[in-house]
């Protein structure tokens, strides 16, 4: 066996891991203790790496599919490129270079960001390159090069350690970042005094853990941000040198936000001026303070003012450029921030460079070797799909991302790429959304399986290395990208000279040159310093002998007179505000063990113990007003779309509001998911979309028809991709995987009547259900009532309810605890959801330890503590990712009492 040091493939953290590899297989996979974004943690996510290199999924080998019906016909790398670059050329040729775009992913590692960037700018001379990172981070982006100069978080994580105050905007970071917020609170602990200041409508695990919890009202983020920046002025908690040295613009903004009085703002924001006040003052009166944000700033048509209106309380403080205190936004994807620095997005050019500045295009085309690069700008990923719709983009090149799912309006969406002449995926699985839509499809290896870099949150760039091989013929995503251009430049007669490289540590050396003498110089880099010195963060020019942990300590900020910039940011609120016809308003965010649309997380049976399916959390005094009880279906609508799921009663939501995941796609439900209701309104400074709300309406629905199946037999990863046709069938589905002795899959689905003839007979083949075994089965047609139970040596293996489901929940947990049923065989098709004298299992809480809602309820009654828990029933003593959780049973319980 043999252990290879790599980084972790989910967010922006950036957690060094060590992956266990025995004959070809990754056993398993734990943090590295010597990488200092983690120090040996990792999040549920990372520990269950591992069980998602499932080969039955992944594509493995190239596809062309004429007239995208069926599988496609499998064909040679050969074959593939050549049609690729032959179809590109014929496009280019009646059509010019700006009928092809790219839309690429913050799941890219750096090499293939810059491979594919240089491909389309520098050989294709197309401007429209974007990447997903358009989603969740270019408000960031945007506010940092308005405020300070460049695209530079100045934060690290140390900075944790050292703050007195630290204040969280939009966002869950114990769900999100769950190392990140361990370490938190581990600092936290260090400083009893330290105060924590949460802002969020929701009361979430990370808002229950706050000193102070801000829910305000979606969208009044600047209201609140002004309103305190007010309170601080009145107050005279300025450093007026800092502002007078290092700044400029702060007259023009004191006197914007004379109206934004804490009282307004308060009523703005739905929360008492008292809170407000408090919020500015611990933010004043602290030492250094740490602000940190994500999606709920970011994904908003006016994420840029946000950013900067929570920028101009550090500049207005003088909390930058030193230990503990600065604007930190934590990044969404692995490797957002490298695909920022190749200029991944349309808004920007490799080296933190500048698309619309002539002398910026000069300096990447003379180090490219081409004589220009594209001067009209690029279309950014709402203006691109558009942009297909109506036929002015005829070729759109896909890699690592699946926009049918997350980008917003996804029903439009998927309508331009249905209509789009040619749509060429790149990915390592063969059933996301957007593989549907593709003309050719090319195997790319995923993670584990390839070599090359990311830059974490903290500016921190780390080695990814290649542990097993891929699957088929995958092949890394830089080295596909290469073979294609030289095809591509042998087709177009020009640029053979322009892809030179025989690995990525090649294309890494050339990036470097980019940034030479840039904000982000990291001349003194190479694959040979990362693998002498470990994880480097930048700037780090040649001669230094170690990279910047903060930025601008000498308060020279990257703008052209050396001053950071205080802007104007006023209250917008929502883009789509709610009305009579749609009075809720909807918000998204994540789980705290999926991911993005969970092409990778969702083929882990264990990642679905927390949260099983997809349901829309609201508030009890509405579910009351309504009539509506736990559990029953809903239509969520608006004029974009529906979604039908269950409801769930919490009271962690504010009346008039709804929350909903943003992770199941229609791999998992009969639906594109959250996206088919979110709206494509953008910021006007970062062209980021809303994602993070909607007006809604909400309606109970009868649907009829019921289903439901529960299947252990074969591979449940494999049976979930066989029922995907299926659920589009229904006007409600739901498919999960169930955790245990025997890994399950479970799927329900209503509809007004029976879907097809042969619907059952389609579902039973997809589950195993017409498999060896012995089978049950009972039918009453005269109900429409049809049941199907397997026996396997004695035990149950797989059920499938038609007309009749209440049993279902009781029967899956004996399949998957693989326990006998004895003489309770004789009950299987008895409508009884909760027999006598069978325990129902709980939900689980702690997976590290495998410890449920139940068990940690008894011993908190019994009078344990939280972090005693530790020891006695093994809760937080793996990732830790469940304390936040535990501690807030535990203020309920203490409540309770």
């Amino acid at each position: 066996m043999m252990t290879v040091k790599s980084t972790c493939c989910y967010c922006g953290t950036g957690c060094g891991v060590e992956i266990d590899v025995d004959h070809g297989q990754v056993l398993a996979v734990r943090g590295d203790p010597e990488h200092p974004a983690n120090f040996g943690r990792l999040c549920t996510k990372g520990l269950t790496l591992a069980h998602t290199l499932h080969a039955d999924s992944r594509l493995a080998e190239p596809r062309l599919r004429p007239g995208r019906l069926g599988p496609g016909q499998a064909v040679s790398w050969d074959v593939a490129l050549d049609t690729v670059s032959e179809r590109l050329a014929a496009i280019i040729a009646e059509h010019g270079p700006e009928s092809v775009a790219f839309y690429l992913s913050g799941q890219m590692l750096t090499e293939d960001y810059y491979v594919y960037n240089k491909l389309a700018r520098g050989l294709i001379g197309t401007p429209h390159v974007d990447t997903n990172s358009r989603l969740c981070m270019s408000s960031a982006v945007t506010g940092y090069k308005l405020a300070l100069g460049a695209d530079a978080p100045p934060c690290s994580y140390e900075d944790f350690d050292h703050a007195d105050c630290v204040l969280i905007a939009g966002s869950n970071m114990a769900y999100a970042h769950p190392v990140l917020f361990r370490r938190l609170e581990a600092a936290r602990a260090a400083n009893p005094k330290m105060k924590l200041i949460v802002v969020d409508p929701r009361r979430t695990d990370t808002a229950a853990s706050a000193d102070l919890h801000l829910a305000i009202q979606p969208g009044a983020d600047v209201a609140l941000f002004n309103g305190m920046l007010h309170a601080l002025i009145w107050d005279d908690r300025l450093d007026r040198d800092f502002i007078n040295a290092h700044t400029e613009g702060f007259a023009e903004l004191r006197h914007a936000v004379r109206e934004y009085t804490p009282k307004m703002a308060a009523d703005i924001c739905g929360i008492s001026e008292e809170a407000l006040l408090t919020a500015a003052r611990w933010f004043g009166e602290a030492g250094a303070v740490l602000s940190l944000w994500c999606m709920g700033l970011n994904q908003s048509a006016h994420g840029s003012d946000k950013n900067l209106a929570l920028i101009n309380l550090h500049l207005a403080t003088g909390q930058i450029g030193r230990p503990g205190a600065g604007p930190f936004s934590l990044t969404g994807q692995p490797n957002a921030m490298g695909g920022r620095e190749v200029g991944g997005l349309a808004t920007a050019l490799s080296g933190h460079r500048d698309p619309a500045n002539p002398q910026h295009r000069a300096e990447v085309a003379a180090i490219w070797g081409v004589d220009a690069l594209p001067a009209t700008p690029g279309k950014t990923a709402i203006p691109m799909f558009d942009a297909i719709a109506a036929g002015q983009i005829k070729a759109l090149w896909i890699v690592c991302t699946n926009p049918a799912h997350s980008m917003p309006d996804a029903n439009k969406v998927r309508e331009a790429l249905a209509a789009c002449e040619l749509v060429i995926v790149q990915d390592a699985y063969a059933d996301t959304d957007s593989v549907a839509y593709a003309d050719v499809l090319l195997p790319a290896a995923g993670w584990a399986e390839k070599d090359g870099t990311v830059t974490n949150s903290e500016r921190r760039i780390s080695r990814v290395r290649r542990a097993v091989a891929a699957p088929g013929s995958a092949r890394a995503d830089w080295d596909i990208g290469i073979d294609a251009a030289r095809r591509l430049a042998a087709r177009l007669g020009r640029g053979a000279h322009l892809f030179p490289y025989a690995g990525p540590d090649e294309v890494f050396a050339e990036h470097c040159l980019t940034t030479v003498g840039r904000d982000l110089d990291i001349g003194g880099l190479s694959y040979a310093v990362l693998e002498a010195e470990g994880p480097q963060q930048w700037p780090r020019p040649a001669g230094a002998s170690q990279g910047a942990a903060r930025l601008y300590t000498d308060h020279h900020f990257a703008t052209d007179n050396g001053r950071a910039r205080f802007h104007v940011a006023r209250h917008h609120g929502v883009a789509s505000p709610i009305s009579a016809r749609y009075p809720f308003h909807l918000l998204t965010g994540r789980l705290r063990d999926q991911w993005h649309g969970m092409s990778r997380s969702g083929r882990v049976p264990a990642l679905f113990a927390h949260t099983q399916e997809a349901a829309l959390s609201m508030n009890p005094g509405d579910m009351a007003r309504r009539g509506l009880t736990d559990g029953e279906l809903v239509r969520v609508s608006n004029s974009h779309g529906d979604w039908v799921l269950p409801v769930s009663s919490n009271d962690a939501m504010l009346s008039g509001q709804l929350f909903v995941p943003m992770h199941w796609s229609s791999a998992f439900v009969g639906s594109a998911g959250s996206n088919a209701l979110t709206a494509a309104k953008i910021d006007r400074k970062s062209f980021q979309p809303e994602l993070k709300h909607v007006a809604v309406r909400v309606d109970k629905i009868d649907l009829a028809w019921q289903c439901a199946a529960v299947s252990a037999c074969g591979d449940p990863v494999r049976a979930l991709s066989a029922l995907r046709p299926l659920l589009a069938e229904c006007r409600f589905a739901s498919a999960t995987l169930l955790d245990g002795e025997r890994p399950a899959v479970r799927v329900r689905f209503a509809h007004e009547a029976l879907p097809a003839a042969d619907f059952l007979a389609r579902l039973d083949a997809a589950l195993g259900l017409e498999g060896e075994g012995l089978a049950q089965v009972f039918a009453d047609p005269r109900r429409g009532i049809d049941k199907r139970a397997i026996w396997q040596d004695g035990c149950l293996r797989a059920v499938r309810l038609a007309g009749e489901c209440c049993a279902l929940g009781w029967l899956g947990e004996r399949i998957v605890s693989g326990g006998e049923l004895g003489e309770l065989r004789a009950m299987v098709f008895a409508p009884q959801a909760n027999p006598p004298g069978l325990t129902r299992r709980a939900r689980m809480v702690c997976h590290c330890a495998k410890v449920d809602e139940a068990a940690i309820y008894q011993a908190l009654a019994g009078g344990a503590s939280p972090d005693s828990l530790r020891d006695t029933l093994g809760c937080g003593s793996g990732c830790g990712s469940c304390m936040p959780e535990v501690r807030r049973m535990a203020a309920s319980v203490t409540k309770a009492a």
